[in-house]
């Protein structure tokens, strides 16, 4: 690595651990971080009186793991889409372009950006749940282990696919429309209620996405082992979950790279000026 790139790492990671300070001040952002574990903690402590049929844990448990798979969905796509088509509006993208090693440099502040704020995610919604969801948690340091690897390759196999459609979708306050086909893929995947209870077809489609192999993983992290019964194999299937979230990882960047790469060749001075002047005009 030479002098120019080290410093464009160096920098990047700088910026990253910044930009991680700084949601500590913006209220809507911790908002964003805190009312899904809210949420999902009275969930999960209203349904522990429900026995799981097959298994020693409860709905409860089970909705709260849901609820995690959830958060790191919505951290991979919802949140570095939204990130990346606001910075694409307001120049600092083109700005990073400008400069040399300037797309290095950003690309590591957002990979630094995204691990910190998921690492304190995952732990503000793990953390409550270990004492106040009854069924909920690693039942061994294996499966605390299981628990760490899966949340790091859901996040690299959901990233890509963030960047890629904040890269395609130009208004920023379009982002939020991701909402729906993000729900319909945890409707598929069986992460929030049973794959039992939906057409037999949706058994082939989830098993082609990564999300119920995220999902699975989490579950194997943070339910009793006897819960893997009721998958759909009868058992955990890890080595296929990790099989499934690399290829999504790899594949998925490749495809976010071309992608970034032909946006950032049409991104221009009068294209940032021209989105300013019509994001100014739905302001007024």
């Amino acid at each position: 690595m030479n002098h120019a790139t080290s410093n464009a790492v160096r920098a990047g990671a700088a910026r990253g651990l910044l930009e991680f300070r700084g949601t500590f001040t913006n209220p809507p952002d911790l908002f964003g971080y805190l009312y899904m574990p809210v949420l999902f903690v009275a969930l999960g402590f209203f349904l522990s009186g429900e026995e799981v049929d097959g298994a020693a844990t409860n709905y409860g448990a089970v909705t709260y793991s849901g609820g995690l798979v959830l958060m790191l969905i919505m951290l991979g796509t919802l949140a570095v889409a939204q990130v990346l088509a606001a910075e694409r509006e307001d120049g600092t993208f083109l700005r990073a372009k400008a400069i040399p090693h300037g797309m290095l440099g950003y690309g590591v502040a957002k990979v630094v950006h995204l691990l910190s704020m998921s690492a304190v995610a995952v732990a503000l919604t793990v953390v409550p749940g270990l004492f106040l969801v009854e069924g909920f948690g690693p039942p061994s340091w294996g499966a605390a282990l299981t628990l760490v690897w899966v949340c790091v390759l859901g996040l690299l196999a959901m990233a890509p696919i963030g960047a890629t459609l904040g890269a395609l979708i130009s208004n920023p306050r379009a982002v939020g429309l991701m909402m729906i086909p993000i729900m319909a893929l945890l409707m598929l995947s069986g992460v929030l209620f049973p794959l039992e209870l939906l057409p037999d077809w949706v058994f082939t489609v989830a098993r082609a996405l990564p999300v119920y192999w995220l999902g699975q993983g989490v579950r194997a992290g943070t339910l009793p082992t006897d819960y893997g019964a009721l998958e759909l194999a009868g058992a955990w299937q890890l080595p296929v979950v990790a099989a499934v979230l690399a290829a999504w990882a790899v594949v998925g960047s490749l495809v976010a790279l071309r992608v970034l790469r032909r946006m950032a060749r049409r991104e221009s001075g009068s294209r940032v000026q021209a989105a300013r002047e019509k994001a100014m005009k739905r302001v007024l």
